[in-house]
């Protein structure tokens, strides 16, 4: 089984709601076919650096994931004929680059904790 990762980006004029479904129709094409999701990151609506079918902007996911080498051609034809999908890559990653991917997922979770245990509560001093 190889690591692989994919980042797609989706047309901006997509509800949250319609972009989460995309995304959740990709995973089910990987784990239809075998695959193991080992993360999955929505970065957001960003700023294309040239335009795409005349579109300035777009919806930017990442998913990592293992599975076998027939997995990548068939995740390249759900793209393909999804017409949410305005750009796509797919790579296998070499050890180095696994050793960085975790780094990173660790990095990124250590962080989510730091935030999520320093967030002050708020409460209401005032009187009436």
């Amino acid at each position: 089984m190889n690591c692989y990762e994919t980042v797609f980006i989706l047309t901006p004029v997509l509800s949250d709601e319609q972009m989460k479904e995309a995304v959740e129709k990709f995973k089910g094409v990987l784990e239809q076919n075998g695959a193991q999701i080992v993360n999955e990151e929505q970065w957001g609506l960003k700023k294309l650096a040239y335009p795409i079918q005349k579109k300035s902007t777009g919806f930017y996911c990442l998913l990592e994931f293992k599975g076998e080498p027939t997995i990548v051609k068939k995740l390249d034809v759900a793209f393909r004929r999804d017409e949410r999908v305005i750009r796509f890559l797919t790579f296998r990653l070499d050890k180095y680059a696994q050793e960085y991917a975790e780094k990173r997922r660790n990095l990124r979770a250590a962080k989510n904790n730091e935030k999520s245990t320093a967030a002050p509560v708020a409460t209401d001093n005032k009187e009436d």
